[in-house]
């Protein structure tokens, strides 16, 4: 079963935060200050929002309250002997059957709601085979391998095409900014865990093809002549396949 909790920054309740605070932080001065820190507010250009409910979108420490309400969550996930993982308001419960996966998925529901003032999100609530797979955290993990999920590659190729487009010239600034995107992306999927190489493999393959187009203002088998892999590598431009090792 994955999961993720209906706007889940936006609704947590600020007496629950803090009173998950107070259970383990004595210190009347830095509670008034968290307080304080949530009722603030939120400026959108020049009109003023009231906060009631939530943590501050981009707060430093958003992440850290949200998952000090949502650490109850795991202790109750924990307690009834389910195995889960969760990244903030992401999370998976691992079951053995279809039937057990209803079981928690109405147990998780009845947490959330009774205990954290929190919902499912519907359009993300999901009962899937470990054969068929699921999307977490930006991978597709399935019974026959770890791999980057199609989102993902979408997204880094949309980045791509804003650096190349074919009307701006190729300089040395376009290498500079795609290798920092792909840096970063490489960094994260070439997990010891995943299978990527040949996705990589793929994606260093469009690349370069997109590099030659907008070198040349077109497309044509013959560039690959013309500018060869090993050029493009010289002038610059790192190789996710490299990177992974």
């Amino acid at each position: 079963m994955e999961a993720d909790i209906q706007a889940c920054f936006v609704n947590i309740p600020h007496d629950l935060i803090l009173n998950r605070i107070a259970e383990r932080v004595a210190d009347g001065n830095i509670l008034r200050l968290i307080r304080e820190f949530l009722s603030a507010g939120a400026l959108e250009g020049f009109e003023f929002h009231p906060t009631t409910s939530g943590t501050p979108q981009g707060g430093v420490i958003s992440p850290l309250l949200a998952n000090i309400v949502l650490d109850l969550l795991d202790q109750r996930l924990t307690q009834s002997g389910l195995r889960f993982v969760r990244y903030a308001d992401d999370f998976v419960v691992l079951c053995r059957s279809h039937a057990l996966a209803k079981q928690a998925l109405a147990f998780v529901d009845t947490v959330l709601r009774s205990e954290l003032g929190l919902s499912l999100s519907p359009s993300k609530m999901k009962i899937v085979s470990f054969l068929k797979g699921f999307d977490f955290l930006g991978f597709h993990v399935s019974k026959r391998r770890i791999s980057i999920r199609e989102k993902s590659i979408e997204k880094l190729k949309a980045r791509v095409r804003l650096l190349t487009t074919r009307s701006h010239n190729l300089c040395q600034e376009v290498f500079r900014e795609l290798n920092r995107v792909l840096i970063g992306f490489a960094h994260y999927f070439a997990a010891p865990f995943a299978s990527v190489a040949d996705q990589f493999r793929l994606l260093d393959h469009w690349i370069r093809a997109r590099i030659r187009s907008m070198k040349f203002k077109g497309i044509s088998r013959g560039y690959n002549r013309r500018w060869p892999n090993k050029l493009i590598v010289h002038l610059g431009l790192v190789s996710l396949y490299g990177l992974q090792t």
